[in-house]
């Protein structure tokens, strides 16, 4: 294919893009207009997959994080109590 008929289809390419732009730029008030008559209102979306393990992983980390303190300050208290123990 020759460079004009490339930059052509680059051009159309984003001409159309451009297009569907001021399309959807126009329709939007008839859109919202369209939702206050029909009462209709946009839904919160549902968390994404991703979102979940994040939170998960959230959840994970906090636990983890509680689990291992409590695990030194047992320790600590076991060493305490050995040291007290072992020099009587």
């Amino acid at each position: 294919m020759n460079k004009h008929f490339e930059d052509t289809l680059y051009y159309l390419g984003r001409a159309g893009e451009h297009a569907k732009e001021g399309v959807m730029e126009e329709i939007e008030p008839l859109e919202e207009r369209v939702r206050e008559f029909t009462g209709a209102e946009e839904d919160e979306p549902e968390p994404s997959r991703l979102q979940n393990l994040q939170d998960d992983l959230r959840d994970l980390e906090e636990r983890a994080e509680g689990e291992a303190k409590t695990a030194i300050s047992d320790a600590r208290e076991r060493l305490r109590r050995y040291r007290g123990d072992s020099s009587e």
